[in-house]
């Protein structure tokens, strides 16, 4: 069955089950319908052809600003600005105020280098009690991106198991699991100095699910489904334990949890959602992260009214100068669009940079960007699976 809503609405008992379930399973947002493209032409292109002419934007905005590496001086607090590699620990501990009280609550662990297995877990489980988090949270890289190493902990098995395949030595985030179905990333821009900002960018996302028929097995579902049959790639591995098993009549089941594109999550463009209130409370974020000028906020919400008004919403991520206006990855969206709106968001940075170092905070060194992204590459080929 298919992870889309057609807008043509029930035909029979079994249409309307399925309906159903969509409705549930996408709940708090705008239906979802993928149409006659689920996937556009360039959304999955290799990122080294993809972004060959960001590149030279990237070299012609560093000659008009005098400064290749200016996208680092954009968040002064952020480690490298957050343009790569990045701590999400040393951004979150300099929450204040309305951040502070919007981030899910959070928890650092390191795996320890000489520990056994049975040790840390007991010492990961008493960290996460103490900061009053339960089952289920999530676990994620301290140093990582798109995802990578993203995974849902429901059971103690399940952390021994994650911490069995997690590198010794490096930080983990244990963060409590939001249970809302909405979720958007935020692109948020302020000038240094300026009492306001604005959103640039609404992505929303939906997590894709295929739904049983009672007779098809998971394999054959996820193949036939018009989206996720051609990212089979991604998906039948990470359900490779389950491919044989049979859902019943409109059972749904996920495909991915973690709310990234490259992990095959479903984004959609939200720019027409975007409130004045909206604004004003993510305004009202931003006082709390200081230093912040730039970036993406992952959030969580029970619905998109909610979130246009600024009501109840829980940030999980904030991402600073290596953000991306996710938009773009609408199926929906042309090459030529996704353009613009990347050539956007890459004048802004630069032109903050460089307005923030005239104020007395200069961008890293090309040898700092470098050697962090080696960093993070070397790491993130060695997280566990994402989810």
């Amino acid at each position: 069955m298919s992870v889309a809503d057609d807008g043509a609405g029930p035909r029979n008992n079994t249409d309307r089950d399925i309906s159903d379930a969509i409705a549930q399973v996408h709940k708090g947002m705008p239906p979802l319908d993928l149409g006659d493209q689920p996937i556009s032409m360039f959304e999955f292109w290799p990122a080294k052809i993809f972004y060959i002419p960001v590149a030279f934007y990237w070299l012609y905005l560093s000659l008009r600003h005098r400064g290749l590496t200016l996208p680092t001086a954009a968040n002064p607090t952020f480690p490298l600005g957050g343009l790569v590699g990045e701590s999400k620990a040393a951004v979150m501990a300099n929450l204040q105020g309305k951040a502070k009280e919007r981030f899910a609550d959070h928890v650092c662990f390191t795996r320890g280098e000489e520990v056994a297995l049975d040790e840390d877990l007991e010492e990961a489980l008493a960290a996460v009690e103490a900061a009053g988090l339960s089952m289920p949270f999530v676990a994620k890289p301290d140093m990582g991106c798109r995802g990578a190493g993203v995974r849902l902990i429901k059971s103690r098995n399940q952390l021994a198991n994650y911490l069995k395949m997690f590198p010794c030595g490096r930080c983990i985030i244990f963060q409590q699991y939001i249970p809302y179905e909405a979720e958007a990333g935020i692109f948020y821009v302020r000038p240094p100095g300026a009492k306001e900002g604005r959103i640039i960018s609404l992505t929303l996302k939906y997590f894709p699910h295929i739904f049983g028929d009672g007779t098809s097995m998971v394999k054959d579902l996820i193949l036939a489904d018009p989206r996720a049959g051609k990212l089979s790639h991604l998906y039948l591995p990470r359900h490779s334990d389950r491919l044989d098993h049979v859902l019943a009549k409109g059972e749904p089941m996920r495909l991915a949890f973690t709310g990234s594109h490259s992990r095959g999550a479903i984004f959609r463009n939200g720019n027409a959602w975007i409130t004045e209130e909206m604004r004003v409370a993510f305004d009202e974020v931003a006082d709390g992260i200081p230093g912040f000028c730039f970036g993406r906020f992952d959030a969580r919400f029970p619905s998109l009214e909610e979130l246009q008004v600024g009501g109840t919403f829980h940030l999980m991520e904030v991402n600073g100068a290596g953000g991306e206006v996710a938009h773009i990855w609408d199926s929906r969206t042309t090459l030529l669009d996704a353009y613009r709106s990347l050539a956007e968001q890459f004048r802004l940075v630069f032109e903050i940079g460089a307005d923030n170092r005239k104020r007395g905070h200069p961008p890293s060194s090309i040898r700092e960007i470098y050697q962090a992204w080696r960093d993070e590459k070397k790491l993130t080929s060695v997280y566990p699976p994402t989810e």
